[in-house]
């Protein structure tokens, strides 16, 4: 027979030796494995919330040092045509350097605009794949 003296005690007997009388091992508890579960769980989700965050991160840097690279040698471009513009002799010979460039200049904005296309959904593809095995588990697919 157990003696209490208060709600604490009575409590810690009842934790400690369930409802029944017998004593309870804490690891067979249901309530402990519930809650071990649920820590494993919140540790997997941290887990994959910052390796998807690393991903994002690694994947914008990509992103910011291209668009930076594209726009430099824009720049550069667009000044060595007007150095060429101006030092011709004709109006003729400055529409055609100008036409050219023109042409060049829409050539390669749409190749980086390809370029960056790509990076965007290799980064997306990158920050859910932490995610995947979770989320598989629901039912739900990765986007191919």
């Amino acid at each position: 027979m157990l003696h209490c003296k208060n709600v604490l005690d009575i409590y810690g007997a009842v934790h400690i030796y369930g409802s029944y009388g017998k004593k309870l091992i804490p690891t067979e508890s249901p309530m402990i494995k519930s809650f071990e579960d649920f820590q494993t769980l919140s540790k997997d989700g941290y887990e994959a919330f910052v390796a998807s965050g690393t991903a994002l991160t690694k994947g914008f840097q990509a992103i910011a040092q291209e668009t930076t690279d594209f726009s430099r040698k824009s720049f550069e471009k667009g000044t060595e045509v007007v150095e060429k513009a101006t030092a011709t002799k004709s109006f003729e010979k400055a529409l055609e350097v100008q036409q050219g460039y023109a042409k060049e200049a829409y050539e390669a904005f749409v190749a980086q605009a390809t370029k960056l296309n790509e990076l965007y959904v290799a980064t997306a593809k990158e920050a859910y794949k932490p995610f995947e095995a979770s989320l598989a588990s629901f039912g739900i697919k990765a986007p191919k």
